[in-house]
């Protein structure tokens, strides 16, 4: 009998609607193989994907680099028990320690619990060294993960009322308004929390001006300034950490995403003074597993040795100018944000959703990150031949709304 693509694919959504959880609105595609910066469903049709898993495959979907590093490492040793040093977890942090400003290194799966490693090492600051203080502040329309920690941490308004009660001592300032900062300031305050630039939130960056002031307060305070650069981190602004653009240091910092190239790896980088964990304060059966280090140390290799630092600053100042132009084009678009190869585009209706839709039925990905912006995060690896391929689609859309 002939295979039928189409009835293979209703085959098996009807056994994910009776067997996955439902979480979120999926659309009805299945996709079996990935390359480079295109998906394929399994009827066959190819799509350009232009947020990458949400910023997590870096350096594309399937890259040989992170195939080869899999099956190399699964040859030798996957999980020899967090209780252990391996070499793959030691050479990483090493490497980690070497590119940034950060002395100390612990690994881990994803970027909430990266954000979690992060407050309760603040947190035990604060405990022995400042009198027990345990706020952490950050900023409304942040986000930090899906734990019940890191959704009470986000800044995401629609959080506010899932899941209660949440674990309390997070209080949220506006983005960029130093003097809402300053004033939410205590004695109970052991860490400061923020994104350099808001990437759920929309892609606002904050002002270096206000990253050296709450630097200049982290500092006098002697308290933590923590960087979450989960979305940020690894090359996805330009530069390998978005810190390195604004002139000013955290103390603490988080990565997830793109470190692994599309595999669960993150990481919580410290500085040797704010290393204040004991024995049997932090932990996972997951942290730091050679199988996943060893896919890192190949992503940061590849980033190295591919040059991948200047395609990103390159194509990324080519979307932004195409951006631009579209934006001369249709006033629906009232903004264009961002930096490296994390972009946005303000829209002056809530149609963020209704675009998304049009663009996926001809075959382009691309994300809504709240009802009135859409969001570009592609592979670090693409060209100015996917950028043009993207905005074909994204302005016949436009034309036809």
């Amino acid at each position: 009998m002939k295979h039928d693509p189409e009835k293979h694919q209703a085959s098996l959504l009807k056994l994910a609607r009776q067997s996955v959880l439902f979480t979120t609105n999926r659309p009805d595609l299945v996709f079996t193989k990935g390359k480079g910066a295109y998906l394929w469903d399994v009827t066959g049709k190819k799509y350009l994907d232009f947020i990458a898993g949400w910023a997590v495959c870096s350096l594309g979907h399937s890259h040989p680099a992170i195939s080869s590093a899999l099956k190399k490492q699964s040859k030798s040793l996957i999980n020899p028990s967090p209780a252990f040093y391996n070499e793959p977890m030691i050479e990483l942090a090493r490497q980690l320690t070497e590119v940034s400003c950060l002395d100390k290194v612990f690994f881990v799966s994803t970027g909430s619990e990266a954000n979690e490693g992060a407050v309760k090492l603040a947190r035990k600051y604060g405990q022995k060294h400042l009198n027990g203080a345990h706020e952490i502040i950050t900023i409304w329309n942040s986000f930090h993960g899906r734990t019940l920690a890191m959704m009470a941490a986000s800044g995401k308004q629609n959080f506010e009322q899932l899941f209660l009660p949440k674990p309390e001592g997070f209080i949220r300032v506006p983005f960029n308004d130093i003097k809402a900062l300053k004033a939410t300031l205590s004695a109970k305050t052991c860490a400061i929390m923020l994104e350099p630039v808001l990437g759920e939130g929309g892609v606002h960056s904050q002002s270096p001006e206000y990253l050296r002031e709450v630097r200049e307060l982290c500092t006098a305070r002697d308290i933590p300034l923590i960087f979450d650069e989960v979305q940020t981190g690894f090359g996805r602004t330009g530069t390998l950490f978005a810190y390195e653009q604004t002139g000013v240091e955290p103390d603490i910092m988080t990565l997830a995403k793109g470190i692994g190239g599309g595999f669960p790896l993150a990481a919580l980088l410290t500085k040797d003074r704010f290393a204040v964990f004991e024995a049997g304060d932090q932990g996972g059966t997951y942290c730091g597993t050679p199988l996943a280090t060893a896919v890192g140390l190949a992503v940061l290799k590849t980033i190295r040795d591919e040059r991948i630092l200047d395609n990103v600053v390159q194509t990324g100042a080519y979307l932004e100018h195409r951006l631009l132009h579209l934006k001369e084009e249709f006033q629906v678009i009232g903004e264009v944000r961002g930096k490296g190869l994390l972009y946005a585009i303000g829209l002056e209706q809530e149609i963020a959703n209704d675009i998304v839709g049009r663009c996926l039925e001809r075959r382009l990905i691309v994300n809504a990150a709240n009802p009135r912006t859409i969001r570009f995060m592609p592979a670090l690896t693409i060209g100015k031949k996917e950028v043009d391929a993207m905005l074909k689609i994204l302005k016949q859309v436009l034309k036809g709304l």
